[in-house]
C-alpha cells in the first residue's frame, strides 16, 4: 500500500510537471507586461554582446562562500570586460548580465537539477556566459535564435549555444519544478519586493529628454517632434502614443512614453545632439545651479560624471561670460571622451581640470570667480527604478549593479559612499568666496541624504568675516517644496520619474540686508520677470547724480546789496524775511548765519510749500543792519531770480517732490532733459572811498561777472559798466533825477 501511494503520489506530480511544461510557452522569468519586441533581439544576441555579458557577470557576481558553493565560475579576471562598439551593443550587454545576476540563484539551481553543470566537461570560467546564455535562452521560451551572424561567430558562444539546444526538455522541466517548489504565482516573486517593484516601473518609466540650446531652440525642436507625427498634450498623465509634453520643472526638459526611443532616433535629433535623453534628476541639479548664477559667475562640478551633465550646464550658462569648471579629469581617455562630447555639442566654456576636487586649494587662482559648486557624488542609486541605463548615461560605478540586484546596499559599499560624500561636501563649504552648494542624489538613505547635508551645516568658518550656510528652497521646485519643514527636496520613486534628493546650502546674508540678485533670481523663476528684460527702463529708474548742496560762503554786506539789486532788476518779488516766515511756519529755522533750516520730522509738503518762498538771506535783517551802522564781518546772503532758480541745487537730495515744485520741469519729454550743473556766484568784494579812508581811492572798480543757464551750456555775462554806457544812462535820466554813480547802494 505504501509503494502504491507513492507511486500515485509521483504519477500525479509527474501529470503536474507535465503541465506547466506546456505552459512554458507563455512563461518567461521576467514576465513583462510591456508588448512582445518585433526586431532581432527578442530572439537572440549577437555573438559579441553574450562574451560582453559574460564578462560584466564574471565582475560582479556574488561569490557564495565555500561550503554553500555548488558552481563554481573560475578566475574573476579570465574574461576581461570588452570595448563595446556602441551605446546600443554596452545597453544590451549590461542589460543582459543585470537580469542574469537578479536571476543567478534560480539560473544555479537549474544548471544543477536538470545535471547540466555536471555531465558537461566545460572550464570554469565559460560558466558566467552559460549563465547569461541560458536566461536568454529561457527568455525565448527554449527557441533557437533565428538567423544568427556568421561574421560575428565566436566558438565558444557556438558551442555553449549547442549544448543549451541539447538539454532543452530538461531545462524547461527544471524550472518548472522550481516554481512548484517555491509555490510561486510567477517568476519575479523569487526577486526581493523592491527590485520586483522597479523591475515594474522601470518598464513604464517615462523618458526625459532636455534641449540643447546651443544647437536649436526649444521652438525648433517642438516644430520638429510636430512635423514628425508628434503632437504636445499638457501633462504627463496624458502621455500616449506619439505623444510629449513639457516639464513642470525644468523649462528646456520634454518628456516622452517610454516606448518611444527607436522613433526619436529616427528624427535624428538624439544623433544630432539637439536633444539629450538623461535623468531628471540631473536636469533639476543643473537647473538649481544656474538660478543661483550672476552673469559673470563661474560654477565648479566636482565630479566629472557624466558629460551630458556637463553640457547641459554649460548650456544653460552660455549666455553669461562664466564658465564650467570640471574636477577630475585626470586619464587622457575621459578627457578625450568629454571633449568629444562637448564638441559634437557646440559646449565653448568648459574648462577641464585634471586635479580632483579634493586635491584642488581654496585659494587656487582658476576658482576665484566660481561662486556656485554642484556636487553630484557618486550614490546607491537606491532611488532609480532603472539602474543600468542610469549607471551607463551618468558613468557610474557598474559594481552598484550586484547590490541593486539584490535589492539592498551592503553596510560596507553604503559607509564608502558616505564617507565620500561627507568629504566632497565640507571640502566645498571651506571656499570662501564660494556663495552656494548645490548637493543632489538618487539614494533613497538617510545616511547619504540629510545626514550629510547636516554635518555640513554644522561647520563653522574660522574667520568671523565669513557668513554661515543655511538651507535654501530650490528655486526650480519652490512649489513642491513649500510643504516640506526640513527644507530638502525629494522625489519618491514612482512610473513617472526615478527618486532623487536635492539640498541647496546658501550662505547666509547679513542681519538686515538682502541680496537683490536673490530677490531678482526668485521673481524670474517664478515667471514674474517675464517680458520686463526687454523694455526700456524709465527715467525714475535712473538714479540722478546726488548734487552735495554747496554752503553758501559769508560775504560782506556790499554783497548782499548787490545781491539784492539783481533780484529787483530781474523783476522777482523781494526776499521774503526770513525771521518771519518761521514764525508763522513751525517747519522752518533760522541760523544764528541766517542759513535756513528745516526742522527735522517736518511734513515733506509743508516744508516744500516753505522752501519754495524762502530764500536763503533775510532782506530785513539786511535792513537793521543798515540803521545801526554795523559793518559784520561776514555775512549769509543768496537771492532767488527767476533766471538763477535752476541753477539751484536740490534742497532734499532724497526728496523728488522739492525739485519739482522749485524747478518745475519744461513741457518735454523727461528723456531729453540735460542735468544742470551748480555753479557757485562769487562776486569779489567792492571799494567804497566813504566807506573806509584807508582804502585805495585809484583802484579801478572790480570786473563783476555772472553766469546765465541755458540748457547745459552757460553764458558770461560782465557786470562792469563802460564809460560809454554811464554816459548814453546819464542822458536818458530827467533832469529832475539825481544821478547816483553807484545805485545798488
Amino acid at each position: 500500500m505504501l509503494t502504491l501511494r507513492r507511486g500515485m503520489e509521483f504519477q500525479s506530480y509527474g501529470h503536474q510537471i507535465t503541465r506547466e511544461i506546456s505552459r512554458l510557452e507563455g512563461m518567461t522569468i521576467s514576465e513583462k507586461k510591456v508588448p512582445p519586441k518585433k526586431n532581432s533581439e527578442s530572439f537572440g544576441f549577437p555573438d559579441h554582446i553574450y562574451v560582453h555579458a559574460a564578462a560584466v557577470f564574471q565582475s560582479f557576481h556574488v561569490e557564495k562562500p565555500i561550503d554553500r558553493r555548488l558552481v563554481s565560475y573560475g578566475n574573476k579576471t579570465g574574461l576581461p570586460v570588452l570595448e563595446s562598439k556602441d551605446e546600443k551593443t554596452q545597453h544590451c550587454a549590461y542589460e543582459l548580465a543585470f537580469n542574469a545576476l537578479k536571476y543567478q540563484d534560480l539560473l544555479e539551481d537549474i544548471m544543477i537539477d536538470s545535471c547540466l553543470y555536471l555531465s558537461q566537461s566545460m572550464p570554469d570560467e565559460l560558466t558566467s556566459l552559460v549563465v547569461v546564455m541560458l536566461y536568454d535562452f529561457q527568455d525565448r521560451k527554449f527557441l533557437p535564435r533565428s538567423c544568427p551572424d556568421r561574421d560575428d561567430e565566436i566558438e565558444e558562444v557556438r558551442e555553449v549555444e549547442k549544448c543549451l539546444f541539447r538539454y532543452k526538455t530538461k531545462l524547461a522541466a527544471s524550472l518548472a519544478r522550481c516554481r512548484i517548489k517555491h509555490d510561486l504565482l510567477t517568476i519575479d516573486f523569487m526577486l526581493p519586493e523592491s527590485v520586483r517593484k522597479k523591475q515594474e516601473r522601470a518598464s513604464s518609466l517615462p523618458l526625459y529628454g532636455w534641449v540643447n540650446t546651443l544647437k536649436a531652440s526649444l521652438e525648433d525642436v517642438v516644430s520638429s517632434l510636430e512635423r514628425e507625427g508628434f503632437s504636445k498634450v499638457k501633462s504627463i498623465t496624458e502621455l500616449e502614443g506619439l505623444t510629449f509634453c513639457q516639464d513642470p520643472h525644468c523649462q528646456d526638459l520634454l518628456v516622452f512614453p517610454p516606448h518611444l526611443k527607436a522613433d526619436l532616433y529616427r528624427t535624428k535629433l538624439l544623433t544630432d545632439y539637439k536633444l539629450v535623453i538623461q535623468d531628471k534628476s540631473r536636469s533639476l541639479a543643473t537647473h538649481s545651479a544656474k538660478a543661483l548664477l550672476n552673469p559673470d559667475q563661474d560654477v565648479i562640478i566636482a565630479n566629472a560624471a557624466s558629460g551630458f551633465t556637463i553640457a547641459h550646464m554649460a548650456a544653460l550658462t552660455s549666455q553669461s561670460a562664466g564658465r564650467v569648471l570640471v574636477c577630475g579629469v585626470k586619464s587622457p581617455a575621459l578627457r578625450e571622451e568629454l571633449q568629444d562630447i562637448l564638441s559634437h555639442m557646440e559646449c565653448r566654456n568648459v574648462k577641464l581640470l585634471p586635479e580632483n576636487f579634493a586635491d584642488i586649494e581654496p585659494t587656487d587662482v582658476r576658482l576665484q570667480k566660481a561662486k556656485v559648486i554642484l556636487l553630484l557624488p557618486p550614490c546607491s542609486a537606491s532611488g532609480v527604478s532603472n539602474p543600468v541605463d542610469f549607471i551607463l548615461n551618468e558613468s557610474g560605478d557598474a559594481g552598484l549593479l550586484r547590490d541593486l540586484s539584490q535589492g539592498s546596499i551592503s553596510e560596507e559599499r553604503l559607509n564608502a559612499l558616505v564617507k565620500q560624500q561627507l568629504q566632497d561636501v565640507l571640502l566645498a563649504v571651506k571656499f570662501l568666496k564660494v556663495l552656494a552648494v548645490v548637493y543632489c542624489t538618487c539614494s533613497l538613505y538617510p545616511e547619504e541624504n540629510e545626514e550629510v547635508v547636516r554635518r555640513a551645516l554644522e561647520y563653522k568658518p574660522e574667520s568671523s568675516k565669513v557668513q554661515p550656510y543655511r538651507l535654501s528652497p530650490p528655486l526650480c521646485c519652490t512649489s513642491e517644496i513649500n510643504n516640506a519643514r526640513d527644507g530638502f527636496f525629494r522625489v519618491d520613486p514612482s512610473e513617472k520619474a526615478n527618486g532623487c534628493f536635492l539640498a541647496v546650502l546658501k550662505r547666509e546674508a547679513p542681519s538686515g540686508t538682502v541680496a537683490s540678485k536673490d530677490v531678482l533670481a526668485r521673481a524670474a523663476a517664478k515667471g514674474l520677470l517675464e517680458g520686463i528684460g526687454s523694455e526700456k527702463h524709465t527715467k525714475k529708474e535712473k538714479r540722478r547724480p546726488k548734487v552735495a548742496v554747496q554752503p553758501v560762503t559769508p560775504v560782506n554786506e556790499t554783497q548782499a546789496r548787490i545781491a539784492e539789486f539783481l533780484t529787483r532788476e530781474s523783476g522777482e518779488s523781494a526776499a521774503v524775511d526770513v525771521t518771519e516766515k518761521a514764525s508763522a511756519n513751525p517747519t522752518l529755522k533760522t541760523t544764528e548765519k541766517g542759513m535756513v533750516k528745516a526742522t527735522p520730522g517736518a511734513t515733506e509738503k509743508t516744508t516744500a510749500k516753505s522752501m519754495t518762498k524762502a530764500t536763503v538771506s533775510s532782506s530785513s535783517w539786511y535792513r537793521e543792519m543798515s540803521k545801526s551802522k554795523q559793518t559784520p564781518k561776514s555775512t549769509v546772503s543768496s537771492s532767488v531770480s527767476n533766471s538763477m532758480k535752476k541753477s539751484l541745487p536740490k534742497f532734499s537730495p532724497t526728496s523728488r517732490f522739492y525739485e519739482q515744485r522749485i524747478c518745475p520741469p519744461k513741457p518735454r519729454l523727461q528723456e531729453k532733459m540735460s542735468v544742470l550743473k551748480p555753479v557757485e556766484l562769487v562776486f569779489p568784494p567792492v571799494m567804497f572811498p566813504s566807506f573806509s579812508p584807508l582804502m585805495n581811492k585809484s583802484r579801478p572798480p572790480p570786473h563783476l561777472s555772472g553766469f546765465l543757464w541755458k540748457g547745459a551750456r552757460v553764458t558770461q555775462y560782465s557786470l562792469t559798466p563802460s564809460t560809454a554806457r554811464v554816459s548814453r544812462f546819464r542822458e536818458t535820466l530827467p533832469t529832475a533825477v539825481v544821478w547816483h554813480p553807484r545805485p545798488w547802494l
